[in-house]
């Protein structure tokens, strides 16, 4: 599994996640697992203002898309804010409830893609904001 081989609804997401300089994003692919979604993305912030902002980019970008969410778990000042998108789910987590759930321990037989914290830093393309896949 590579950076290009995910649905451009995850490119969406990671990229707004990185705009907002969350930490430690990475993917699961939980196909063949039994999970209940596709993916999982995960990812870390410092403060509540910032796991807040995440959650809001993450939702505004694929809103933008047509992408509606499914489900919302986690309040403002919440550690850990859950997006369910059907086929992925989006874990946002300040970095102490990262390390008690430890998702990345208990899904351990999921492939794990890592992403830097900022696409700057990473030469990978942006996904098209057009909608198109970026396969």
């Amino acid at each position: 599994m590579t950076h290009d081989s995910f649905r451009p609804e995850i490119h969406w997401a990671v990229e707004a996640a990185q705009e907002k300089q969350a930490l430690d994003i990475a993917v699961l692919n939980l196909t063949g697992t039994g999970a209940f979604a596709e993916y999982f993305l995960l990812c870390s912030g410092e403060s509540s203002p910032q796991l807040q902002a995440i959650r809001e980019a993450i939702e505004e970008r694929l809103d933008r898309h047509g992408v509606r969410i499914a489900h919302r778990e986690g309040k403002p000042g919440a550690e850990w804010v859950l997006l369910d998108y059907g086929f992925f789910v989006a874990h946002i987590f300040s970095q102490r409830a990262r390390a008690y759930y430890d998702l990345e321990r208990l899904w351990r037989t999921a492939e794990r893609v890592a992403f830097p914290s900022s696409e700057k830093s990473t030469g990978w393309p942006a996904a098209s904001e057009s909608g198109s896949n970026p396969r």
